[in-house]
């Protein structure tokens, strides 16, 4: 069977298209870095070595095996070889703490731990608490080193079967909102992402984010089961994502939208030769409508954004390009994904009223490893008893359908009785010109219950004081919406993927609005 007709089987899995496109075109770049690359044919046949090592470990099919390392060739090749042997693959954060990471190779029961030389540094003090062997990728002496640990050349695995709501992946969620959850992605939600054909076979695919995020693999994973090829970067820098885009003449990338800041900001932008890019991506974090329209203008190729979650549910795609008047939304609900509002008695809401975003779709978490209880409170049952997510944001359909985010409802500030979206006073704050990016959150106020503090970064050279930037706010803003303080910082504190960690803000402000 073609890799055509596999793709358009209701189900399948990963490991046997990548088998199908070993033989279809075994010597096309599948995977490239810095350092090698491996063909379709080198990567089935890595895959089929990983996979025997497993095997012989004792991984049996549904076994977690854990990755924890900088993006390489070896790491992408490495999380296949684990789905060959039905392995359940939980990519780890290297920028966690030590503490956390030990607890989700704990709650994960990984049997296996691939890292690097980075990351066994790291674990250095705790690291008697690793039960799982440890592989390293690099070939450095923080485990066995790969090469010596895989099974010889011409191994196969013994077949394995695996079901649609089996476990693709464990995907820990960045802790923003607390102690991280382990999201149970199955084969069937990463089927559906993969049969979506954004990226053809043709697909040279910038892959400038981490492999641990989900963020990356909605585009990594859809690229190799098509055929096309994956460059890895270690790190994302601005400079040299261009010179790779030039050199490997790129056709899709997948960033975030504090990357597309960084690279539009770069005075030699327009100096590189990027007109082989077809389509770019963006998830995650809010994208300023000025800074799509800025890509769109000086940035050849498409620009899709998707409005999702790690843990599936529904998703929002925006084509920007063809919806230039639409920037302000995350699009409309992609084909097969159904987007309802709720309130606060768990009740829809008719159109045009705001409301929590849930969804549903064939892209659902099984639910959280190991906590039921989470799982049950990130649901949502319609009157029909079907089941969706919920998401936590607060938004609201426009009449032609398009979906625009007011806030995390967690990040809703209720002043004096009066609903304050945070976003709605950040995008007054960025129309400043000395202002490069805001956040604004609600801090405790005897006087009001809650109150917004504005946390500001500037541009380079700015003289605008914090008193005078607030005014200037302030005077644009409603009565009810008025900042209370404006803390200047040189950067915003974000996770590995771009999100402000608005946490982080509010836990550290001691500033007088508290007793405001």
């Amino acid at each position: 069977m073609s890799v055509e007709q596999m793709l358009t089987q209701d189900f399948g899995t990963l490991a046997e298209v990548i088998g199908e496109q070993a033989k279809e075109r075994p010597d096309k770049p599948a995977l490239v870095d810095a350092r090698s690359s491996l063909t379709y044919r080198q990567l089935d046949a890595f895959m089929d070595r990983m996979a025997t090592a497993l095997q012989r470990e004792g991984v049996e099919n549904a076994d977690v095996a854990a990755i924890c390392a900088t993006s390489s060739v070896e790491y992408g090749a490495t999380f296949f070889g684990i789905l060959r042997a039905g392995g359940v693959v939980a990519p780890l954060a290297p920028s966690s703490t030590p503490e956390s990471l030990i607890g989700m190779l704990k709650d994960c029961g990984a049997k296996v731990f691939f890292l690097d030389k980075g990351v066994a540094d790291a674990l250095a003090g705790v690291a008697d608490q690793i039960t799982a062997q440890r592989v390293a990728l690099d070939g450095s002496d923080a485990g066995i080193p790969l090469a010596d640990w895989l099974a010889p050349e011409g191994s196969k695995p013994r077949p394995v079967s695996v079901t649609p709501q089996q476990g693709f992946n464990i995907i820990y969620s960045s802790g923003t909102t607390g102690i991280p959850k382990g999201i149970v992605q199955p084969h069937a939600m990463r089927w559906g992402q993969i049969r979506r054909g954004v990226y053809p076979e043709s697909a040279v695919t910038m892959i400038s984010t981490p492999l641990y995020s989900n963020t990356t693999l909605v585009s990594y994973l859809p690229t190799i089961s098509n055929g096309g090829t994956a460059v890895l970067m270690p790190k994302f820098d601005a400079e040299q994502f261009l010179k790779l885009s030039e050199k490997h003449r790129a056709t899709h990338a997948m960033l975030v939208p504090v990357q597309y800041r960084r690279l539009m900001e770069r005075p030699d932008f327009d100096s590189y030769d990027l007109s082989s890019y077809v389509m770019k991506f963006s998830t995650s974090a809010p994208f300023a409508a000025a800074l799509k329209a800025d890509v769109l203008k000086r940035w050849p190729g498409g620009l899709i954004e998707y409005y999702g979650m790690t843990e599936g549910g529904g998703s929002c795609g925006l084509l920007a390009h063809e919806h230039p008047d639409k920037l302000h939304t995350v699009g409309r609900p992609l084909p097969g994904h159904d987007i309802r509002l709720i309130d606060e008695d768990l009740k829809e809401v008719p159109q045009g009223k705001i409301g929590e975003v849930v969804g549903r779709s064939g892209a659902m978490m099984v639910g959280y490893h190991n906590q039921p209880g989470k799982t049950s409170e990130a649901e949502w049952y319609s009157p029909e008893g079907l089941r969706y997510i919920r998401t936590g944001d607060v938004g609201v359909f426009d009449a032609d359908g398009f979906l625009t985010l007011m806030d995390r409802k967690k990040d809703m500030i209720i002043s004096g009785g009066f609903n304050i979206y945070p976003s709605d006073l950040e995008a007054e704050i960025i129309q400043h010109p000395e202002v490069l990016e805001a956040a604004v959150v609600g801090v405790a106020s005897d006087k009001w219950g809650e109150t917004p503090v504005a946390f500001v970064a500037l541009k380079p050279n700015a003289k605008v004081t914090a008193d005078e930037l607030k005014a200037w706010t302030n005077a644009k803003l409603g009565k009810t919406q008025r900042l209370a303080d404006l803390i200047l910082v040189g950067s915003l504190p974000r996770s590995h993927i771009g999100k402000v960690l608005k946490r982080e803000l509010r836990d550290d402000y001691k500033g007088p609005a508290l007793t405001a």
